[in-house]
């Protein structure tokens, strides 16, 4: 490899400031300094950060063709932009090499909510599905939709004493049977009462049978839940319980206008569900914050039949069954309404005849939670320091030193002089443990010289699990670092494959996407009821994210090239996304809720931008936003977000006088001059997705919902949509699938795009212009790998940024 010198040459300096006089300061000079930036007293070669941040942005919009911008009034030709480059492409690179940076570095950030949760589950072999102690944590602050980011994740004196409740809750719950709680059956077959609204509303007086009458997202929530009341005190211990329930699907086909139950699929079985319901979380009848899908099945419309679970409980919850697939108010109200009036056939709906629970259902005892505490064996207070050494080990992720375990064991004895017993004394030790610096802090290592920014082999271990897994450790990373010898570069590379393969990954799937795409705002601003039913009634919502989700989880396993995230042929859908893409059964003729990966046809389709998920997510739920959609865009697939906009700029209103069209509205918006600059950069991106309505089903046409009466409303078809578009470089698309070739041709500016995004999230901290060398590096090998998506992860965790503090 030959290394880049820096040209000093006098004659050099020279010229990039002669090119930088004739073509840049007429926007960047003495007059005028557009986006803050001055070119005029720029010295060379570069002697600080600022400087190099400045000479880093000429050489990228030179090599993008963005600057000058074409109203400028003079113009390099291709070859002085050559010969430019080629002299600023050292100069740069020198830069990095001789400013040391007092960024770069992984601040020391405590875990965010979700990281907390899996770890106090790993730790305890807890299963968190019912049990949060965050729930009164505050929100996690976010920097570009990251929520691991050392700087924003701060901790007030309001977060500690959320710690201290949450560590005894933990505890409390590991230890709350010291005796195994005996097997139980009940038995529920008649007398199964239901909440008076279910009874005022649709009839069901005699108690023979539970009833569901309408799905999860029907707004009024009146027949969407059948909770056992006879069993509103729920299971008596946390355990895995066996439920069968003798159910059947009525009046599936029936006579009612399609339009009516427009939310029932016809030729899809009723699913019925069960989800978990605590009376002290409010009413069995109505949502509750924990309440994830325990179970499901499909069900017969030729009687009743028995279908059996095995499902975990904690104490104090009770199963509740739910139709997944079920009604939606306004077919409800319709029907209820008709009845009054004459006689009509009943009533879609599942009926439950009888329920029966058993449980709890143990493999092992003592559970696994004071296994792992006791190491396997029975408790003994001889065994105290080497049970809590060993706990705080796995919690720090990292030796305990002798200190710490003495300073545990201190609070230890002096519980237990103050009468506790052996046992609760020692759950006062692990308590400290969970409030501890060391557990709550990723933390580099200690009594490190500060001039070596290299991790430890267990600082390493760790960041890696908790990059593709959001906990800590399993035990054979956890060897290879107490050996060193997941420090060598093969073994660490191998240790990332075999964590990508884990199930335990899918946290880095959700985890990512959230961070990148933003999906964790999905549902934030819900699309409207009335003009969007579709998305509430076949949970759309759910399907976006799984689909997503799915598409990304296929390219680590296939190391499919990211360039699929700009287009691709194929794509995974149930049935309701099928059809809200409009490709009918795609999914085929079994059941409809599954996911299948389906080729697509449709070049529209391909890709992120063709996915309800990020079309949704960057849409506000009454109407789309070309804006919106092309900061969106810029962001996240460019890299190149946009800087705020000026104080003195009004916001953009949709009622501008005699404006048509979002595009008229932006036409008039962009006469500001304060506007143009970065208007002319986001609108082309955003109007190549109006096609694409607020929860990304296709459209020609804008519509404009109208109120006919207080329950109905009409769609009135609008201007035809206009999705053409000229990018700053001259460039032009007629709709998203002419975008989407553009972008193709960016594939090396989207890489480092996601490398960036990658890496700052893989080491919780902003990647800086700085890093640019490190960045640099992952880039050009990656493509040399033909950009497979699994590739990036690894040469991500081999990188320097990566392995240092």
């Amino acid at each position: 490899m030959v290394a880049m010198i820096a040209p000093s040459a006098k004659a050099g300096d020279a010229t990039i400031k002669t090119f930088l006089g004739t073509y840049c300061t007429e926007c960047h000079g003495a007059e005028k300094q557009k986006g803050d930036r001055r070119f005029d007293q720029l010295s060379l070669p570069v002697s600080n950060a600022d400087a190099l941040f400045d000479l880093q942005d000429i050489l990228d919009q030179l090599n993008l063709g963005e600057m000058p911008p074409k109203k400028a009034k003079r113009h390099p030709d291709a070859k002085e932009v050559s010969a430019i480059v080629e002299r600023l492409t050292p100069l740069v690179a020198d830069g990095h090499e001789r400013l040391s940076s007092t960024g770069g570095q992984t601040v020391l950030r405590r875990l965010n909510r979700r990281e907390y949760l899996n770890t106090i589950g790993d730790l305890f072999a807890l299963n968190m599905i019912m049990f949060d102690p965050t729930v009164t944590f505050p929100g996690d602050q976010t920097v570009m939709h990251m929520d691991n980011n050392g700087d924003a994740l701060r901790t007030s004196g309001y977060l500690l004493d959320q710690y201290l409740d949450a560590a005894d809750q933990v505890v409390e719950k590991v230890f709350r049977f010291q005796q195994r709680p005996p097997e139980q059956t009940w038995t529920f077959n008649d007398d199964f009462s239901q909440d008076q609204p279910v009874s005022n509303r649709f009839g069901s007086v005699d108690k023979k049978f539970l009833r569901l009458y309408a799905g999860p997202n029907a707004v009024t929530h009146v027949g969407v839940y059948a909770p056992i009341l006879e069993f509103a005190e729920g299971v008596p211990a946390d355990g895995f319980y066996e439920i069968k329930v003798k159910a059947e699907a009525v009046n599936r086909i029936q006579p009612y206008d399609p339009a009516i139950i427009s939310s029932l699929e016809p030729e899809e079985p009723f699913r019925l569900g069960i989800v978990p319901g605590n009376k002290k979380a409010g009413p069995l009848h109505d949502p509750q914050p924990i309440e994830p899908v325990l179970a499901e099945t499909t069900l017969s419309e030729n009687g009743p039949e028995w279908h059996t679970f095995k499902v975990w409980f904690d104490a104090g919850y009770t199963p509740r069954f739910t139709w997944p697939n079920g009604m939606m108010d306004e077919g409800l109200r319709m029907i209820v309404r008709g009845r009054r009036r004459e006689k009509v056939p009943p009533l879609p709906h599942i009926r439950i005849h009888e329920v029966q629970i058993r449980g709890p259902l143990y493999d092992q005892w003592p559970p696994a939670g004071q296994q792992t505490v006791f190491g396997g064996q029975a408790f003994d207070a001889g065994r105290t320091r080497e049970m809590l050494e060993s706990f705080a080990t796995r919690a720090y992720r990292r030796p305990a030193r002798a200190d710490e375990v003495e300073r545990i064991l201190a609070v230890v004895k002096q519980r237990a002089n103050d009468g506790r017993s052996p046992l609760e004394a020692l759950k006062d030790g692990l308590k400290v443990v969970l409030c501890s610096p060391a557990f709550l802090y990723l933390a580099p290592p200690e009594n490190v010289p500060a001039t070596n920014r290299a991790l430890s082999a267990d600082a390493l271990a760790s960041r890696l699990s908790y990059f593709l897994w959001s906990t800590i450790p399993d035990a054979e990373l956890t060897a290879l670092a107490r050996s060193g010898e997941l420090l060598k570069p093969q073994v660490l590379a191998a240790q990332t494959k075999r964590l990508l393969a884990s199930p335990k990954s899918e946290a880095f799937v959700a985890g990512f996407l959230d961070s990148w795409l933003n999906l964790r705002s999905l549902g934030d601003m819900p699309p409207d009821r009335d003009a969007f039913e579709s998305y509430y009634a076949h949970n759309l919502q759910s399907a976006m994210r799984r689909e997503t989700q799915l598409f990304t989880r296929n390219l680590i396993d296939q190391n499919g090239s990211i360039v699929c995230f700009l287009d691709s042929d194929d794509t995974f859908v149930n049935r309701p996304l099928a059809r809200l893409y409009g490709m009918g059964d795609a999914v085929g003729a079994a059941d409809g809720n599954e996911f299948r990966q389906v080729k697509l046809t449709n070049p529209n389709r391909g890709g992120l931008l063709g996915q309800a998920s990020v079309l949704t997510v960057s849409a506000n739920g009454v109407e789309t936003s070309p804006v919106t959609r092309g900061i969106w865009l810029l962001e996240n697939i460019l890299g190149t977000p946009p800087p705020p906009p000026p104080d003195n700029v009004p916001a953009i209103e949709p009622d501008v006088r005699a404006a048509k069209t979002m595009r008229e509205i932006l036409t008039k918006h962009r006469v500001d001059p304060a506007c143009y600059a970065c208007h002319q950069k986001i609108d082309p991106l955003g109007f190549a997705l109006e096609n694409f309505d607020p929860i990304g089903s296709w459209r020609s046409n804008y519509e404009k919902i109208e109120q006919i009466s207080k329950r109905e409303i009409r769609h009135v078809v609008g201007a035809p949509v206009d999705a053409t578009g000229e990018l700053p470089d001259g460039q032009s698309f007629q709709d998203i699938s002419g975008l989407k070739k553009i972008l193709l041709g960016r594939k090396d500016q989207f890489a480092r795009t996601l490398t960036e995004r990658l890496l700052g999230y893989a080491c919780g901290r902003r990647i800086e212009k700085l890093d640019r060398p490190d960045v640099d590096r992952i880039v050009k090998e990656f493509g040399k790998r033909e950009y497979g998506f699994k590739d990036l992860i690894e040469l991500v965790v081999l990188s320097k940024a990566f392995q240092s503090r």
